[in-house]
């Protein structure tokens, strides 16, 4: 076991703004970014630092330590930590997996703005994250590229307004909530200066991984906007919903945005039934309606997650015994070129079932 000292663990927490802090900002700052300090902070076996090592060389690791707070110490199968944990696989060439599985450099008019589908635009807000999520789709993004200054941030203002059949504007990154409420506030009021959109839809997992970003400056000029307000979560495990997670979802419901979830079928984190099946009762306790579940995204670095499509739709038909209609998710592709989500055909009916 990695015995290199927990204090060192408990200094970083100290110094840079751990899980006790109040303070997003300061959270997010002292978020883990070494594999070693990973490791020691959960006392797993020093065997798993190589792989570690290599895949943090890929594709940085960021753990903040409210998030860690929920993982079973000593244990590296913990589902959340297999999300944020990198491994030696990682390293593998896989044909089919990309570094950009879904063309999005195809669909990019501006810098920071993605138009794939007719009546709704993505902008890239942000290209940090609190987390770096080992399956991210988005991982070798050039977000370096697609960071707008303020004056650019206008030219994609112009673009929407040009545009009529815009009706919806998704807020992404990155994780756009890692930006600063002056910026969010300011884009989101010009936003809904645009008389044709009416709907501001924000995808995130800061309120998971960090629940203290919903705070006063998030919820004023969430709930100053006349946009329709969706605020789509990303959680693939109940574990990931603590009290905390729940206060926060309960803060936004109050600032009037309606809480969606999509979740990533991984392969040794939410690969069955009775897991995917408390994830969706714990989501609706905690307010929020399971809205995707997606097959892996073939992006490179990720091949270890995935689930064939048979053994998906043969989970989700399983699931559709287990639970009422209203807490099913879709099970969906992302497939480049195409206008909306995929969904994955349901298994043909038997001869003589019913």
């Amino acid at each position: 076991m990695i015995t290199r000292s927990v204090n060192r663990v408990q200094t970083v927490a100290s110094d840079q703004g751990g899980e006790h802090s109040g303070d997003w900002r300061r959270q997010l700052a002292g978020a883990i970014r070494d594999p070693e300090v990973l490791c020691e902070a959960l006392g797993l076996d020093a065997a798993w630092l190589p792989g570690a090592q290599a895949g943090h060389r890929l594709f940085k690791i960021r753990v903040p330590h409210a998030y860690l707070a929920r993982m079973r110490r000593g244990d590296p199968f913990d589902p959340l930590l297999r999300q944020v944990l990198p491994i030696d696989r990682e390293t593998d060439a896989v044909e089919g997996f990309v570094s950009d599985p879904l063309e999005e450099a195809e669909h990019r008019p501006l810098p920071g703005l993605i138009h794939k589908y007719a009546n709704r635009v993505l902008l890239i807000v942000s290209g940090a994250c609190a987390v770096n999520c080992r399956y991210c789709f988005r991982r070798h993004f050039p977000y370096a590229d697609n960071t707008p200054s303020r004056r650019e941030w206008e030219a994609v203002l112009d673009y929407l307004r040009s545009r009529p059949e815009i009706n919806e504007v998704i807020l992404s990154g990155g994780d756009p909530l890692a930006s600063s409420d002056e910026r969010l506030g300011w884009l989101v009021e010009r936003l809904g200066g645009i008389a044709h959109l009416q709907r501001l839809r924000i995808h995130t997992r800061l309120p998971v991984v960090i629940p203290d970003r919903v705070d006063p400056g998030l919820l004023g000029w969430l709930a100053a906007s006349r946009l329709q307000k969706v605020v789509v979560l990303h959680v693939n495990h109940a574990n990931e919903i603590d009290p905390a997670v729940r206060h926060a979802c309960a803060r936004l419901r109050e600032a009037g945005a309606t809480l969606l979830n999509q979740s990533v079928l991984l392969r040794g984190v939410n690969d069955d039934v009775d897991t995917l099946a408390e994830l969706s009762e714990t989501l609706f306790a905690a307010g929020v309606l399971p809205y995707y579940l997606h097959v892996l995204d073939p992006v490179a670095g990720a091949a270890h997650f995935d689930v064939p499509d048979g053994e998906a739709v043969e989970l989700v038909e399983r699931l559709r015994a287990r639970l009422a209609g209203f807490l099913m998710p879709r099970l969906v592709r992302e497939v480049p070129g195409e206008r909306s989500k995929t969904p994955l055909p349901q298994r043909s009916a038997q001869p003589g079932s019913s």
